[in-house]
């Protein structure tokens, strides 16, 4: 059985989280495609050869979660050559026996244009800056709220504008704002809609 959950959106609004969740329930496999940008950014050097050269354990790294792996990811992936190095990857994942969930910001509208559900996860500017200024917080950071604020917001920009694959919601796909759900709340909406979706492939 194959089956593709595509969940698209910005920085800190969810999507993780929640494709982590999906992934679970339904026992798909689960890639968060941001990983790759960001071990390619982590990677240095040229950013084209270090995306050809990409192993699975480069998505090992500890450092992969930090807020300057996070902007050096949004700088390689406006780069089509990266872009092009990685789709194949990431499309042989989405349609890997079993189910797969894929988190970032082009599967919908590029990589996988078919998937059987998609979603746009998204929240607001100043909600997605304080879960992002807990986490690292959490994690010793000690950018203020105001900067993690000023940084999604430019990374935002830079990925909504960029020529490659530019960060947009699908036509087709299903809009979840989580400024005011709970994870469980945001959780059974996207299991609502793909179990929905299912029933109807059924028919």
């Amino acid at each position: 059985m194959r089956f593709t959950v595509a969940i698209d959106g910005p920085a800190a609004a969810g999507k993780g989280t929640i494709s982590r969740a999906v992934a679970a329930h339904f026992g798909f496999g689960h890639l968060d495609t941001g990983l790759l940008y960001r071990a390619v950014g982590a990677k240095g050097g040229d950013p084209a050869a270090a995306a050809a050269g990409l192993e699975p354990a480069d998505l090992e790294r500890g450092d992969l979660r930090s807020a300057e792996a996070g902007q050096a990811a949004s700088r390689v992936a406006a780069l089509p050559e990266v872009r092009a190095a990685l789709v194949e990857f990431q499309r042989r994942f989405a349609r890997r026996e079993g189910g797969a969930v894929l988190d970032g910001r082009d599967i919908g509208t590029v990589i996988c244009p078919e998937a059987e559900v998609k979603l746009f996860v998204t929240a607001s500017d100043e909600e997605r800056a304080r879960r992002r200024w807990l986490e690292l917080a959490a994690k010793g950071g000690v950018q203020s709220e105001a900067e993690v604020l000023a940084d999604l917001r430019e990374r935002d920009r830079r990925d909504r504008e960029r020529e490659a694959a530019p960060l947009r919601p699908a036509p087709d796909a299903l809009l979840l704002d989580t400024t005011e759900l709970t994870i469980d709340a945001a959780v059974a909406k996207a299991i609502k809609a793909i179990e929905l979706r299912q029933a109807q492939g059924r028919e």
